[in-house]
């Protein structure tokens, strides 16, 4: 194992044996006081850091789990060599190790010599001579039997003259070798610190080490070879992190920097190297054999060579001079000079050579102890073990060498405490140990803990150590980095042994080891941060500085408060986790710590600035007494930083830049003189681009001028003047709220406070997190019952009306509501709360109204006819006070009377609003109510009303309802009886509104006809619709019946006329001129409703569709319009038309392929047999439209199924339907289309007549006849049958008498005849031909007759009649539809006298 066992039974006691300290205190918290560690920590401060360290049993049910990964925790523990670490043994063994090597590098070997049987105290004894001014003095004063005393040994035995011969031949060469005389020119005295106070010193990872010696008698002991000088190692695998964020802190161990790496000086002392120099050197090979002394060659054999720079010496000639030659090495005194002069390196501990599982370490460490006691682990005494460490630790003659597994980071090998989402399986029972405040792993980062606001995981700090102990493995006097808390669990395992020194004795304990050990100091300034040199507690303790102790066992934990110094070792094997925290009061403290750092020039673990910053920016949701204690610490902070920024400003620094502090590498933003971590500002230089100093070291950076340099800033000053605000108004919220909760409670009857107020401070207290939960609990009790209490005045207030008429039962609910005098103590409740609530005034002054209510009805019941009004405003007064009235159900039955009374008579002074309901309503009121005499008079009145008004509804009713219907004479005679009823009646109303539209319907009826006009067919429907709805005889009803029905009878002859079986097409449509032509017909007819219902949409002036034209038919005012309308819609029926002819023409002339062509209903190209529409001029295959042959063979026209509409009737037929419907006299949209229709047939007929006389016909027959003669022959021979038989009728037709007079003289009758004669003879060779009989007719009858569109009528006898209006023209009467009976029975009227606006030939 490497260690070095010393049976207990070959120890010699000490001379000195250990006392051991009194205890620190011990504190056993219960359960209720452990569930919030700082909350007790605080509670036991006070008590604790007086004596720096204290020890705190947990409960007996907290029992935390052991979750460390045993199986994986592998560490290498570090050497301690026992009597290395007490500061005194330490001076001691360094003073031995010099003289040791002193001896050593003049190849001789130092034996400590045996006084009394002890070994000689060499540092003691050369102490004591300087003491008393050196060897020369003490011989001269004989002083060695004083110095023997002062050693320790007794008087008389002649121990001085050993002493004297002991330091005369071991330390006066050492002492003459420091003073400089051995050599042969006065020297200046060699000091081995002068160089090293003001240097830096380079920590290592691990310590150079040098062995001496031991005795050769104590075979047992072992000590590291010290002093050599050798170079600094790295071991393998060693990792150097330079991040204060994460640095690891070493119980002696030193991190190696290569930045802190620097050359040892070649010659350190303070030799004058000139006067080195000056010594004359032989520059032959004879030469070198000269003594550099005595100039001299001879007595060779008495010749020394230097074994360092091969000078030459005597043996004789050096001082003091030497017997013998050397066996070993020897060093001449200038290598002597250089090579003890170096400087020491600083001390350390060694990592042990293996590593241990916790099994091989304990195994190890439980068999040390055994054998070093010689009994078992278990039975060896805390107190003997304790004695026997602090004599091994002081004594020189005794090394003991143990391991120590210390600093190892729970976070690569687990805690011993469960953490979540670790590899310990934690049971359920277990689970209240992963958020325990006590878990090590959360204590750090609890919101007590202000450590929290550090971003970064500190290991060691935030995150806990694990230290696996032994017998004797000690920890040194230290205090924690940042001065903060510590806290110490151990798991399981022998007793830790612990000394602690209060804060307040810190800078004295400090003086006191400076004093005793100055010689550490001078080579390690920052030595008690090293945590390698620990100082006897009894020692200390005699130099008043105060020191306690305990013994820390299983299951108990130690904490350490700031600044307090702390060491001790273990009783034996145990397993120990460690980590730190910082609670509010630590903040000045931590303060203070950078101060003493930035002397020091030690590393920061983390920036104290950059902590407080991030809680500041926090404040809103600071702990309030943080927030007090960080008020203190940001205002410091503000002004120094204002401080030294104008300072800096001062000297020229203009530049600056702000930056990002934390986003940069902590040896980026370290000050390069005292190593304080910048956050605040700092100042830089292009020169040294990564180099930064503080503000206090501005000077420090480099040479360049200050405009060069740079100022660089994390916040602006005016960006931190606000974040001091925030901190501020946090601490002071608290003190605001005690203050205002202390008056509350004072309950100062002229300062209350408003029950808001006291909830917004409850509200405050909660979301303030403030401290004092005593007094919060006051206050919230206070609030409590003043809620209560409020919710009980709200209720008064509010009242419950909805259940104040009626409840359950039918009883009053007024057993639920106080008593005035309830009221009153109430009232005095209210007044002695400790805050106001805003219904006390309301419920003081509710008392008044309650009394002024008592002294009011008191007044009002004695009056016999009190007013509904007033009584209705007492009884609201006393609906709205939530106390019990004994005068409130007298009052409600009083007004209840009144209001019926009051509503009797107000609906009999308005009859139209008095109706059956209404009186039955007010009878049913009425018997409800408490007897009197105006109410039961008021009854009588009503009943006889409502029987007079229920008779009359009835006969009303039975009016409107039986058959036949009443006249409206008689209705009126009715009437007249109701109007003396004062009541409002339905039925008798309705029937009077029945009789006044029977008036307006009959007056209307009777203008329709009236002055000869003609209705519309839209007006007769609407009355006869509106007839329906009166239940009235009306007289003219029957007469408008029979002409709808007459005009119905018409449009089904018409439509018998003209449309096809199954016609897709309606009447109007067949008659009106086209308004779309083409194939594209059919496809629309699929959408003629979409068509028709978007027609209301269009404006008037569009005629698209038959829609269109109806409405406009409808609407127009006259038979003019319309004929205007239908004029428009045939000019855009013919245009459509020629459009269409010329683009089926056009097409198939101009098409090269007939392939491409769509022709025929099926839309494929022309094949087979082909017919064209005569009309549109398109292509149809004969199969597709099913073509008769008939029709091809004798040349009729063909009209396809798109232009073949209805059917072509003769007007012989057509023209009675125009008759008849003039002898109706309506009008209606088919009968001015029919009209419009034998217009353009008989203009047609004209037109065609009078291209016969004009030849015109007669030179297109000749034209065509040449191109057809086939067709000219056939056509001949049907012309001149029908010329025949034309002319047989004229014959006839000249012979017939007229039945009335003519209006033409019997000259222009020969005329026209003859013009009539020669046309029809130029005609004879036409082959055009209608199916119309007109143009048989003789000239004649054609012109006499005066209808458009006369159809010149031949036979035995023509009829004529003479209109009876104003025109007085004659007229066929086969023209005009009439019979020769009606004619002779009734007058006519022609169309142009019925419409006198109409005007020919439009």
């Amino acid at each position: 194992s490497g260690l070095h066992l010393h049976k207990y039974a070959t120890m010699t006691q000490p001379p000195c044996e250990f006392i051991p300290p009194p205890e620190c205190p011990v504190f056993e918290p219960s359960l209720e006081e452990f569930s919030d560690p700082f909350a007790y920590i605080n509670k036991i401060r006070p008590i604790a850091e007086k004596t720096g360290i204290c020890k705190i049993r947990p409960p007996q049910e907290w029992q935390p789990p052991f979750a460390c990964d045993v199986d994986r925790l592998k560490f290498t523990p570090r050497i301690q060599r026992l009597n290395e670490l007490e500061a005194q043994t330490r001076v001691k063994l360094n003073f031995l190790d010099q003289i040791a090597k002193f001896w050593e590098l003049q190849g001789s070997t130092l034996k400590i010599p045996h006084v009394e049987r002890k070994i000689l105290d060499l540092y003691q004894l050369n102490k004591l001579v300087n003491d008393e001014g050196g060897f020369e003095i003490v011989c001269r004063d004989r002083h060695w039997s004083k110095i023997s005393v002062k050693m320790g040994f007794s008087p008389g035995k002649a121990i001085g003259s050993h002493l004297r011969a002991h330091y005369e031949r071991i330390l006066y060469p050492y002492n003459m070798f420091q003073t400089g005389t051995n050599l042969s020119v006065r020297l200046q005295k060699a000091s081995l610190t002068n160089d090293t106070k003001d240097q830096e010193y380079t920590p290592h990872d691990i310590p150079q080490r040098q062995s001496v010696q031991p005795q050769e008698t104590c075979a047992i002991a072992r000590r590291a070879k010290r002093m050599r000088a050798e170079k600094i190692k790295i071991e393998p695998g060693e990792v150097c992190d330079t991040r204060p964020a994460l640095r690891m802190r070493r119980m002696g161990t030193f991190l190696l920097n290569e930045n802190q790496i620097k050359e040892e000086p070649e010659d350190p002392t303070d030799i004058d190297k000139a006067v080195l120099n000056t010594i004359n050197k032989p520059t032959n090979k004879v030469d070198h054999y000269m003594c550099l002394v005595c100039g001299q060659g001879n007595a060779e054999d008495r010749l020394l060579l230097c074994d360092g720079c091969d000078d030459s010496y005597h043996t004789f000639c050096l001082l003091p001079p030497l017997q013998d030659v050397p066996k070993g090495d020897w060093r001449c005194p200038k290598c002597l000079a250089q090579e003890c002069g170096k400087p020491q390196a600083a001390f350390g501990f060694e990592q042990a050579s293996r590593s241990y599982t916790l099994q091989a370490f304990g195994d190890m460490a439980d068999s040390f102890k055994s054998d070093y006691f010689n009994m078992p682990v278990h039975m060896v005494p805390t107190e003997l073990v304790e004695k026997e460490f602090w004599r091994l630790v002081s004594t020189i003659e005794e090394d003991v060498t143990v391991e120590y597994g210390a600093d190892i980071a729970s976070k690569e090998f687990g805690s011993g405490f469960p953490v979540k989402n670790g590899h310990f399986q934690v049971s359920p029972e277990d689970e209240q140990y992963l958020s325990s405040g006590w878990n090590l792993n959360n204590m750090p980062v609890l919101d007590a803990s202000v450590l929290t606001h550090i971003t970064a995981d500190i290991c060691g700090m935030k995150l806990p150590w694990l230290y696996v102990g032994m017998c004797f493995s000690s920890f040194c006097w230290h205090i924690e980095d940042h001065w903060s808390y510590s806290i110490n669990y151990l798991h399981w395992g022998e007793p830790k042994t612990w000394y602690g020194v209060p804060c307040y004795a810190a800078e004295h304990l400090e003086s006191v080891m400076r004093k005793l050990a100055p010689e550490l100091f001078e080579c390690q300034p920052d030595l008690l941060h090293q945590l390698v040199t620990i100082m006897n507690p009894n020692t200390l303790m005699n130099h008043g500085v105060p020191v306690f102790r305990t013994n820390q066992c299983a299951g108990e934990f130690v904490i350490t408060f700031p600044r307090a110094y702390h060491s001790g070792f273990n009783q034996g094997f145990n397993f120990a986790e460690a980590v730190n925290f910082c609670t509010m009061d630590w903040m000045p403290i931590g303060r203070s710590c950078i101060e003493h750092y930035r002397d020091l020039r030690r590393y920061c673990v983390f920036s104290h600035d950059e902590m407080v910053c991030n809680m500041a920016l926090k404040a809103p949701t600071l702990d309030v007494n943080l927030a007090a204690v960080l008020t203190k610490e940001v205002q410091d902070m503000l002004q120094e930083e204002e401080e030294l920024r104008k300072k800096v400003t001062k000297l020229g620094v203009v530049r600056s830049q702000q930056v990002d502090f934390e986003l940069l590498p902590d040896e980026e933003r370290q000050c390069d003189r005292c190593l304080t971590t910048c956050f605040l500002s700092g100042l830089a230089c292009d020169c040294r681009p990564k180099k930064m100093v503080c503000l206090y070291h501005f000077h420090e950076l480099c040479q360049c001028p200050t405009d060069k340099l740079s100022l660089h800033y994390k916040f602006t000053l005016e960006e931190l003047y606000p974040i001091v605000a925030s901190v501020k108004h946090r601490a002071e919220s608290y003190e605001n709220w005690l203050r205002d909760v202390t008056e509350i409670l004072e309950k100062k009857e002229g300062n209350k406070r408003s029950l808001e107020e006291l909830h917004s401070l409850v509200e405050l207290a909660e979301t303030g997190a403030f401290p004092d939960a005593n007094l919060q609990e006051q206050l919230k009790i206070i609030a409590s019952e003043a809620d209560k209490v409020a919710v009980m005045a709200q209720q008064l207030l509010n009242g419950k009306r909805q259940t104040r008429y009626r409840t359950c039962g039918g009883k009053s609910q007024s057993q639920n509501e106080l008593t005035v005098e309830e009221l009153r103590s109430f009232v005095r409740q209210l007044d002695a709360l400790p805050c106001n609530i805003r219904q006390a005034p309301l419920l003081r002054d509710l008392l008044t109204r309650v009394e002024d209510f008592e002294e009011r009805s008191a007044r009002l019941l004695s009056d016999e006819s009190p007013s509904p009004s007033d009584l209705q405003d007492l009884l609201d007064l006393s609906l709205g006070l939530d106390v019990e009235l004994p005068q409130r159900p007298v009052l409600r039955e009083r007004l209840e009377q009144a209001r019926w009374l009051e509503a009797v008579a107000q609906h009999s002074s308005q009859p139209e609003a008095l109706c059956l309901d209404t009186m039955r309503r007010l009878i049913d009121q009425g018997v409800g109510l408490a007897p009197h005499g105006s109410v039961e008079k008021a009854m009588a009145r009503l009943q006889e009303l409502l029987t007079v008004s229920e008779q009359w509804e009835e006969r009303a009713l039975g009016l409107m309802e039986n058959r036949p219907f009443q006249s409206i004479e008689a209705l009126d005679e009715a009437l007249q009886e109701v109007d003396n009823i004062p009541a409002f009646l339905p039925n008798c109303l309705e029937l009077k509104d029945t009789v006044e539209r029977a008036r307006s319907w009959v007056q209307e009826a009777e203008a329709l006809q009236l002055g000869g006009r003609i209705p519309v067919l839209e007006t007769l429907s609407e009355l006869l619709q509106r007839a329906d709805s009166i239940p009235v005889k009306l007289e003219p009803l029957g007469r408008l019946e029979a002409l709808v029905s007459d005009v119905q009878a018409w449009k089904e002859s018409a439509a018998k006329t003209f449309l096809l079986r199954n016609s897709r097409f309606s009447l109007l449509e067949v008659l009106c001129p086209r308004c779309d032509v083409g194939p594209g017909l059919l496809r629309s007819k699929s959408k003629k409703g979409k068509e028709m219902s978007q027609t209301s949409r269009r404006s008037p002036s569009r005629l698209d569709s038959v829609c269109d034209v109806e409405k406009a038919l409808s609407e127009s005012k006259d038979s003019a319009s319309a004929m205007a309308t239908l004029v428009e819609v045939h000019c855009k029926e013919m245009e459509l038309l020629l459009a269409l002819r010329t683009s089926n023409e056009s097409r198939f002339s101009t098409a090269d392929d007939g392939n491409a062509l769509s022709v025929c209903v099926c839309q494929k190209p022309p094949s087979g047999e082909m017919v064209r529409c005569e009309l549109c001029r398109d292509l149809f295959h004969g199969d597709c439209v099913q073509l008769e042959r008939s029709e091809l063979e004798y040349g009729e026209a063909w009209f396809c199924p798109f232009c073949q509409r209805s059917r072509k009737p003769p007007l012989d037929k057509v023209l009675p339907l125009l008759a008849s419907l003039q002898r109706i006299r309506v009008r209606l949209p088919e009968g001015d289309a029919l009209r419009f229709l034998i217009e353009r047939t008989v203009k047609w007929q004209h037109k065609v007549q009078q291209a016969c006389s004009d030849g015109l016909l007669e030179r297109l027959g000749k034209v065509n006849g040449g191109s057809s003669p086939s067709k000219e022959n056939g056509q001949s021979k049907r012309t001149k049958k029908r010329k025949e038989s034309s002319d047989s009728q004229l014959s006839d037709k000249a012979k017939k008498s007229r039945k009335k007079k003519s209006k033409k003289s019997r000259e222009r009758r020969e005329e026209e005849r003859s013009e009539r004669r020669e046309e029809r003879r130029r005609s004879s060779c036409s082959p055009v031909h209608t199916s119309d009989p007109a143009g048989s007719e003789s000239d004649e009858d054609y012109s006499l007759c005066a209808a458009p569109w006369c159809r010149e009528p031949e036979g035995d006898e023509v009829n004529w009649v003479q209109c009876d209006g104003s025109c007085n023209q004659w007229f066929h009467q086969v023209c005009v539809g009439l019979s020769s009976e009606r004619a002779e029975s009734e007058d006519y009227v022609c169309i142009s006298c019925t419409q006198p606006d109409y005007e020919r030939g439009t």
